[in-house]
């Protein structure tokens, strides 16, 4: 089999909702990054096989598909497709997936993988509302075949995230804990430069606007739960912002013929799902496939990023799977840097691989929770 390296990987800053990147279009993000990855990359835009980008919420400016339009506005060529892909959170972490396996297959030797979400502009859930205008209130419960496997029940990442609190018998405390230390190492991240090799700044913005650095446990514990009764607060929760990120996948044959520097393998790439009730709890089955997969324990992973949707998500992934802490989301994650859907999975990807080279790690893994169950797993080695 052949291998799919990564050889480029950028990112916008993260902006907060209402924040330094609210008022510009999807598409120009998009062409933010890629205009940059081609430039650092040194790759003519002309070799590239395919452009895919993850956005969720298509509808408005990120209508149209949005991976074409970015390239498009970027002035790169237009006989370069692009296609966007939707795996809800997991949709950029998908294209990267989709990237590799077509530069595995032998199809393709130069594919760039990326996202983008505008969720100021375009507020999250957006495409789900727009049902209404066609008489469903939701994707589930006009569905006759999911109300008789499901029945009437409330499906929401909000349930969701109470749901796994109560099953792993965590408390508020607990979480607020964890919280705080998000905060804490992304602003201790931003301060020392740890983020600047990844960032292409926009305009005056040049770092991640969400770490909160005046927040405290006291502030935390005085916040409403999101469902009455339940534990989960927004300071337990990603935070709404808009940002872009973008990778250059290659194969040894584009390797040699553009003199490209290889930086990670793509040593494992897969996808599984579980209870769409419980909703995000896929990473935990979906490690152990991947992990058994690739011949490797927890032990033999350096560094891990996983989605912070919700703090219980990550609680208990570490629970079922016996990871060191230290080694995960050590720059912070989605409660203090933010998730814009569409582009988070690229933003982990790219944090991922320049923070392996900043340890000397050799295994890094990243896998997110998914609306409708289901969460991706990637293990690269970094080279």
């Amino acid at each position: 089999m052949s291998d799919a390296f990564i050889v480029e990987a950028v990112r916008t800053p993260v902006g907060r909702r209402g924040g330094g990147l609210a008022g510009i279009h999807p598409a120009d993000l998009g062409a933010h990054v890629l205009t940059a990855l081609m430039e650092r990359s040194g790759v003519d835009p002309a070799a590239v096989d395919d452009v895919v980008f993850g956005c969720v919420d298509t509808i408005g400016p990120q209508a149209g598909n949005i991976a074409r339009t970015s390239w498009l506005a970027a002035g790169l060529p237009e006989h370069v497709p692009g296609v966007t892909v939707d795996r809800q959170c997991g949709s950029s972490q998908q294209a990267v997936h989709f990237a590799a396996q077509a530069v595995l297959s032998g199809t393709a030797d130069l594919v760039v993988a990326g996202g983008v979400q505008n969720m100021s502009a375009i507020p999250i859930s957006s495409a789900m509302l727009a049902g209404r205008e066609y008489g469903f209130d939701d994707p589930f419960g006009g569905s006759a075949g999911w109300q008789a496997r499901y029945g009437d029940q409330e499906i929401s990442q909000f349930r969701a995230a109470e749901l796994i609190a109560t099953k792993w018998s965590l408390t508020r405390s607990e979480m607020e804990s964890y919280a705080l230390g998000s905060h804490r190492k992304a602003a201790a991240a931003v301060d020392s430069g740890r983020f600047a090799r990844e960032i292409v700044p926009v305009g005056e913005l040049r770092d991640d606007e969400g770490p909160r650095r005046d927040t405290t446990l006291e502030k935390m514990a005085g916040l409403p739960t999101l469902t009455p009764g339940g534990v989960v607060t927004a300071a337990l929760a990603s935070q709404i912002s808009d940002g872009a990120a973008a990778l250059l996948v290659a194969s040894p044959r584009a390797v040699a013929e553009h003199g490209l520097r290889p930086r990670a393998r793509i040593h494992h790439l897969s996808v599984r799902a579980d209870d769409p009730v419980f909703m995000l709890t896929g990473p935990i089955p979906a490690t152990a496939h991947a992990l058994e997969r690739a011949g490797l324990t927890i032990g033999d992973i350096d560094l891990v990023e996983i989605n912070e949707a919700f703090v219980p998500v990550v609680l208990s992934w570490q629970h079922e799977t016996g990871v060191d802490p230290a080694r995960v989301n050590v720059n912070g994650g989605a409660v203090a840097l933010g998730h814009p859907l569409g582009a988070t999975g690229a933003r982990l990807m790219t944090t991922l691989l320049h923070e392996l080279e900043a340890t000397g790690g050799r295994y890094g893994l990243q896998t997110m929770c998914e609306g409708g169950g289901t969460a991706n797993v990637t293990i690269i080695e970094r080279l």
